[in-house]
């Protein structure tokens, strides 16, 4: 054989050698929270290595400055976080060299062949790539555990990374594929933010916006999303381009809340949850005519689905539903249209909705076939309890 190819041969299997080792001294856990005052009691040595580091969200992007993992896996079912975090990552990896990016939607009947041989394969317009791979049931199967294994034990030479996961069931967290990736890359979980953390959070983000905000204008914006972080932030947003200052107050609260949409996809939510067909048909049709936005719309259903599903499992186990509403922390005043659900609705019919919201989310990015309003349209009638063919 040509010394020349042999010696880069060489050359490709040290580095790859390297590259492994670097990927085990750097495996770690990180708790993403929200405010840096919360579990004040941790014993968590935050500079030991190999044990389990605890950084916040504000921390994360320097974090990623020292070094490249093979591997990411990001866990939570609280959308933003999810989003912020995975976007910290991605232009983390893009600053590094990492130009070309490849996403994978695990679903029913998924083949993990593709993804070996993405991982294999030489790109043509990037000497380093990116796979991100999304699993909205966090369960890989067989042969997807076999190839996340895999991939940790022989990182490809150049090619990254991104699991993109729910919150784990224990169950899960104890899989071999999952102690693999958490002992060799670096995984994000996320936590909610709990009532009590919430106006400092939600005051963190008018200044992040350029905005300071009363009290009763934050106790307002609170009350008004219910705690989804998501929605909070378009709001913030929205009060941000009709302010006529630079400081918001409960009447401008009030006022934009009164000034949005008539068919709002909070509304939207209550009627399917509430099993409400015919309010909610006219909620999609109503958002649709407006030019709603999908994205928004899908990112919160499924945050409710996964939160359906979660708590039916738990009924499904012989919890009672009151239990069950009270340590999933449901808000009072939507106890009763979300134990309507739970009474109507079994595990098996929401995770149905779960996947076909999936493809909703598939034909929005435009890669599946079929109106992803027309879509949506039948999942909330279905989610609503009216039978669909």
């Amino acid at each position: 054989m040509n010394e020349s190819i042999v010696l880069t041969l060489k050359a490709s299997l040290a580095a790859r050698k390297r590259k492994k080792c670097l990927a085990k001294k750097c495996a770690q856990t990180l708790l993403i929270d929200c405010c840096a005052d919360s579990h004040p009691h941790s014993s968590v040595n935050p500079v030991s290595v190999s044990c389990l580091v605890k950084l916040y969200p504000d921390k994360l992007a320097s974090h990623l400055q020292k070094s490249v993992s093979s591997i990411y896996m990001v866990s939570g079912d609280e959308p933003l976080l999810v989003q912020e975090s995975c976007d910290l990552i991605r232009d983390n990896l893009k600053q590094q060299g990492f130009s070309e990016r490849e996403v994978f939607h695990v679903e029913a009947g998924f083949n993990w062949e593709q993804v070996l041989f993405s991982a294999n394969s030489m790109s043509l317009f990037a000497e380093q790539k990116l796979l991100e791979i999304r699993m909205p049931n966090g369960k890989p199967g067989d042969k997807g555990a076999k190839v996340l294994q895999g991939f940790v034990e022989n990182p490809p030479e150049g090619t990254t990374m991104l699991l993109v996961l729910p919150k784990l069931e224990a169950a899960t967290q104890r899989a071999k594929w999952f102690k693999a990736i958490e002992s060799a890359g670096l995984f994000v979980q996320v936590w909610p933010i709990d009532v009590a953390r919430l106006p400092r959070w939600i005051s963190d983000r008018f200044r992040k916006a350029g905005l300071t905000a009363s009290r009763e204008a934050v106790l307002a914006l609170i009350d008004r999303v219910e705690g989804n972080l998501l929605a909070a932030v378009q709001e913030i947003e929205h009060l941000r381009l009709v302010a006529s200052n630079n400081h918001i107050d409960l009447e401008q609260v009030v006022d934009g809340v009164a000034n949005n949409a008539r068919y709002d996809v909070f509304g939207l939510i209550d009627a399917a949850v509430g099993q409400d067909p015919q309010r909610s048909a006219k909620m999609v049709q109503g958002l649709r005519a407006e030019s709603g936005d999908l994205m928004l719309i899908t990112a919160m259903l499924a945050r409710e689905l996964r939160s359906l599903v979660g708590m039916a499992r738990k009924i499904g186990q012989g919890q009672r539903i009151d239990a069950v509403l009270q340590s999933n922390r449901v808000w009072a005043k939507r106890k009763s249209i979300v134990g309507r659900c739970l009474k109507q609705q079994n595990v098996r019919a929401l995770e149905s909705c779960l996947r076909q919201l999936g493809r909703i989310d598939r034909q929005i990015k435009g890669l599946g076939q079929g109106d992803p309003w027309d879509e949506l349209e039948n999942l909330v009638l279905r989610l609503a309890g009216r039978s669909v063919h």
